[in-house]
């Protein structure tokens, strides 16, 4: 299957019966535009998928440093989130559990890029408290935010191998549905996208 036809399916699964994930047509090389995304509120613009995602470099828990583009050739899940925002802790036990899931496919990555301004005081105690295991991000200057020109927290972007945004979503969801599984395992038996 060609590389366009496995990111439709992919994207179709994560999309199924979910009324605000984001599925679009990836940009196609000779510069066609792709489709923006569709969003909870069409007032703010929002990165349209099939974009190439912005890279950054932001400090871990650990003290180490992550680059997106050191994981070129990885599946992200990317998350952009606060310890003081209701819906971002409602949806992080789902992800905790979509991680849990994935975990041991070498290719899956999650980020969950905090924006607290109080970094490593408030989300290292909140991390611990609640037991989560995937990589946190501290970005209290919220830089990936204004990259990622996002209109509130949490929201939640897919990118594939080759740095392309395939999902975009806005808002709380519960990730650890069955389809939003499938969806990313397609996704990661693709070698091309």
């Amino acid at each position: 299957m060609n590389r366009r036809l496995l990111q439709i399916i992919a994207i179709g699964a994560i999309a199924a019966g979910v009324a605000l994930i984001v599925a679009s047509t990836l940009r196609r090389r000779h510069g066609a535009n792709s489709q923006t995304a569709v969003s909870a509120t069409q007032e703010h613009p929002v990165v349209p998928a099939g974009d190439k995602a912005a890279d950054f470099r932001l400090e871990k828990l650990d003290g180490t440093t992550l680059a997106l583009d050191q994981l070129r050739g990885k599946v992200v899940f990317l998350n952009i989130w606060a310890t003081w925002c209701g819906p971002c802790r409602e949806e992080m036990p789902s992800m905790e559990t979509l991680y849990d899931e994935l975990k041991s496919n070498k290719d899956f990555v999650m980020l969950a890029v905090s924006q607290d301004t109080k970094g490593r005081s408030v989300v290292a105690p909140y991390v611990e408290q609640y037991g989560y295991h995937f990589t946190v991000l501290l970005d209290p200057e919220n830089k990936v935010g204004d990259s990622y020109d996002i209109s509130g927290v949490p929201e939640t972007f897919i990118i594939d191998r080759e740095g392309q945004i395939v999902a975009h979503h806005m808002g709380a969801f519960d990730w650890s549905r069955p389809d939003v599984k499938s969806a990313l395992e397609q996704l990661l038996s693709s070698k091309e996208g």
